[in-house]
C-alpha cells in the first residue's frame, strides 16, 4: 500500500524534525506527517529567472515564456538590443555582456533590471526571508533541550509592522541564547537587501500553522507596502506561491491552479481547518509564503504538501478566512487562544433505518455517540441524540453544509469560524421531539497533548525516579513500541475527566499513597506533603514501587549532582498547587478509564467535532 505523508515545507539545516498525525484523524488515518528537512550544503537552491549566471544564456532557461512576457524582459536590458525580436544567438549574447562570433564585444556592465511595474515590485518586496535556530526539548530527559538546528522559511508583510509566517518556521525558537553571545534570534531578511533584522515572535498558532512576527528596526518598513487580502478563491482561479525555497537567496516564484477546497487536515498542528488545494510547485522554504491570485491580492499563506505514490502536485495554503480568524483572535484576546470545537464524536446517518429510528423525519443530521467531560455539550447535550441545525444551518446526514453557491463542506468548518467562549443555537432531535440549546464552544483539551505549552516539559525526580506527563512528542521521541500497547491505548482514545488532568508516567503512576494522581503538579504536592515514612507509587496492572522518604530525598540530592540535572523539579512546579473540587468530582468518574473503541476510530462515518 503507498504511504501518504503530508510535509511541512520548512528548509531546515542538519536536522529532521517529526511530527505525527493524530491518530482520531479519518482523511488519512495511517498516514505519517513530517517537518522535511533539507541540508544546506546537500541541496542546490533555485537560480532566479533573471540570474546572470552564463548558464543562463541559453533559451532554454525559459521555455515558458510567452514572446509578451520576452518583449517586457527585453525593453529592461538596454536601449542597444532594437527591434531585436531575442531569438538570435546575438541577443542572447547581449543580454549577458558576452563576446558575439563577429568580435564584438559587448559592455559587461549593461544590467539586467526587472520589470518596472509598481504592482510587481510591491507583489515580491514584502514577501522576506525568515531565519530561524530552534532549540527543541528533549522529552525523554526533560530537564535538557536537544541539540540546536536552523532553518530557513519565509513571510510576508500585512501591515501595522507586522509579519505572518508559519507556526513551524520559528516554533522552539532560541531567543534566550543571546545573553550567551550567541546570535539566534528570529531573523528576518528584505529581497535585495543584505541586512538581517531581528524578529519577534508575537503569537503562534499551533493548530492553524501561523504565527505573528513584529519588527521593531524602523529601516525595515521603509519603500514597502504591505500585501492586502483577497476573498477566498474558486476552483480553477489562477494562484501564484512567492517564497524562498530550498535555503534560496533569492526569491522563488511558482505559479499554478486552485484545484480544491475543503476541511483538510493540517500537519503541523493535528488539526482538521479549511485548506486550498493547488497544484504549484511548493518546496522545502515556501513555508509562511503568500499565495496571490491575479489581482495580486495574497490569497492564504503557503504551508505543506501531501507526498503519496499515488499523487502528484499536492500543495496546500491556509487560506484568509484561517489568518483572518487567528488575527482577530489576537487582537481579541491579546494573544492566541486557539480554534473552538464541541467535543463531540459524531455519526453520518446515510442508513436509512438508522435515521427511521432514531426517529428522524428528514434526510439530515448527524448522531452524536460520545461527548467529552470537558466540553460545555456535556451539560445540555446527551448520547443519542442528532443535531440537525447549527445557528439555524441545516446538517445533512453525511456531516456537510451548504458552502458558497453549489458546494458542501463538512460540519466542522462552521465550528471554526467561531470564537473560544462563543454561543452557538444547535438543533437536535431527542427521541422523536425537536428542540433548541445553546451551547459554548472553546478548543478541545486533550488528554495527551500535541504540543507542550510553554515549550519545555514539566518533570518531578524523586531518587532515581523521573516523573513526566505523556504527550505526543514523547511517544513519538521513545517510539510506540516502548510506550506499551495498553497505555499507547489509553492515551490516543481516552478523554480527559477535567481541564487540567494529565497521564503522568514513569510507565504510567496512577496513585501516590493510595491518592489517585490528578497531573504531575497534584503529584509533586502530594510527595511534598507527604508525612508517613513510606512513598508508594502504584502502576499499571497494581505494580507497586516503595521508597523510603527520608532516603528518597537524600538520594534525590545525589542523582541529580551525579547527572548534571540543575534542579529536582521544572519551573511550573514550584507554585502551590490548588486543588479544585470540580476536579475531585470529575475524578470519580470512569471516563478516561475507559477508551474509545480502537474500531470505531477506524470507521468513515464517525468524526471528532
Amino acid at each position: 500500500m503507498a504511504t501518504a505523508v503530508f510535509s511541512c515545507c520548512l528548509s531546515a539545516f542538519n536536522s529532521t524534525v517529526k511530527f505525527r498525525a493524530s491518530s482520531q484523524r479519518q482523511l488519512l488515518p495511517s498516514c505519517s506527517v513530517i517537518c522535511k528537512a533539507v541540508s544546506q550544503n546537500g541541496s542546490r537552491p533555485k537560480r532566479d529567472s533573471s540570474s546572470r549566471d552564463i548558464q543562463g544564456a541559453s533559451r532554454k532557461r525559459s521555455p515558458r515564456r510567452s514572446k509578451d512576457d520576452r518583449s517586457v524582459l527585453r525593453e529592461g536590458y538596454s536601449e542597444s538590443e532594437g527591434e531585436d525580436d531575442g531569438n538570435s544567438p546575438s541577443a542572447a549574447y547581449r543580454s549577458f555582456g558576452l563576446q558575439t562570433e563577429d568580435g564584438l564585444e559587448l559592455d559587461f556592465k549593461d544590467p539586467l533590471v526587472e520589470p518596472t511595474n509598481p504592482k510587481d515590485a510591491a507583489f515580491l518586496n514584502a514577501v522576506v526571508k525568515v531565519y530561524c535556530t530552534h532549540t527543541a526539548p528533549d522529552y525523554s530527559l526533560p530537564w535538557q533541550k536537544q541539540r540546536q538546528y536552523q532553518s530557513t522559511g519565509s513571510a510576508f508583510m500585512i501591515g501595522d509592522r507586522k509579519l505572518l509566517t508559519n507556526a513551524h518556521c520559528v516554533q522552539h525558537n532560541t531567543q534566550a541564547s543571546l545573553c550567551l553571545g550567541i546570535s539566534c534570534f528570529v531573523k528576518v531578511k528584505r529581497r535585495g537587501d543584505d541586512k538581517k533584522y531581528v524578529a519577534k515572535v508575537l503569537a503562534i498558532g499551533v493548530d492553524c500553522d501561523i504565527a505573528l512576527l513584529s519588527v521593531e528596526n524602523e529601516k525595515f518598513w521603509v519603500g514597502v507596502e504591505p500585501l492586502k487580502f483577497g476573498h477566498l478563491p474558486r476552483l480553477q482561479d489562477s494562484v501564484t506561491v512567492v517564497g524562498y525555497p530550498l535555503g534560496g537567496d533569492t526569491i522563488s516564484v511558482t505559479k499554478g491552479v486552485v484545484s480544491r477546497i475543503e476541511v483538510t487536515p493540517y500537519a503541523h498542528g493535528s488539526s482538521d481547518l479549511l485548506g486550498i488545494q493547488i497544484d504549484a510547485a511548493i518546496n522545502a522554504g515556501n513555508s509562511g509564503g503568500p499565495a496571490f491570485n491575479d489581482q495580486g491580492e495574497c490569497i492564504g499563506v503557503a504551508f505543506q504538501v501531501f507526498r503519496s505514490g499515488e499523487a502528484e502536485n499536492i500543495g496546500y495554503v491556509i487560506p484568509t478566512t484561517v489568518v483572518s480568524h487567528f488575527l482577530d483572535d489576537y487582537e481579541r484576546n491579546g494573544k492566541y487562544t486557539g480554534f473552538p470545537c464541541l467535543g463531540l464524536l459524531l455519526q453520518k446517518l446515510e442508513n436509512p433505518a438508522l435515521r427511521e429510528c432514531l426517529k428522524v423525519p428528514s434526510n439530515e443530521g448527524v448522531l452524536v455517540r460520545r461527548i467529552e467531560p470537558t466540553a460545555d455539550a456535556n451539560r445540555v447535550l446527551k448520547e443519542g441524540d442528532v443535531i440537525v441545525s447549527f445557528d439555524d444551518v441545516r446538517v445533512g446526514y453525511e456531516g456537510t453544509v451548504p458552502f458558497r453557491s453549489n458546494e458542501r463542506i463538512a460540519f466542522r468548518y462552521l465550528i471554526s469560524q467561531k470564537f473560544a467562549g462563543d454561543v452557538v443555537e444547535l438543533g437536535i432531535i431527542r427521541a422523536g421531539s425537536f428542540m433548541k440549546v445553546q451551547v459554548v464552544v472553546n478548543p478541545r483539551v486533550h488528554l495527551v497533548p500535541f504540543h507542550i505549552d510553554g515549550g519545555q516539559p514539566s518533570y518531578f525526580i524523586v531518587a532515581g525516579l523521573v516523573f513526566t506527563p505523556l504527550s505526543e512528542p514523547l511517544i513519538e521521541e521513545e517510539c510506540e513500541e516502548t510506550i506499551g500497547l495498553k497505555l499507547l491505548l489509553k492515551a490516543r482514545y481516552s478523554l480527559a475527566r477535567f481541564r487540567g488532568e494529565q497521564i503522568v508516567i514513569l510507565s504510567q503512576v496512577l496513585k501516590c499513597n493510595g491518592t489517585p494522581i490528578k497531573n504531575i503538579h497534584h503529584m509533586a504536592h502530594l510527595v511534598d506533603s507527604c508525612k508517613e515514612k513510606y512513598l508508594v507509587f502504584e502502576f499499571e496492572d497494581n505494580y507497586l514501587v516503595v521508597l523510603e522518604r527520608r532516603e528518597a530525598s537524600s538520594a534525590s540530592t545525589y542523582t541529580l549532582r551525579d547527572n548534571g540535572i540543575p534542579a529536582q523539579r521544572s519551573p511550573d512546579l514550584l507554585k502551590p498547587y490548588v486543588d479544585s473540587v470540580e476536579d475531585n468530582e470529575a475524578s470519580e468518574k470512569d471516563s478516561a478509564g475507559s477508551p474509545i473503541n480502537n474500531l470505531e476510530i477506524e470507521i468513515d462515518g464517525l468524526v471528532w467535532t
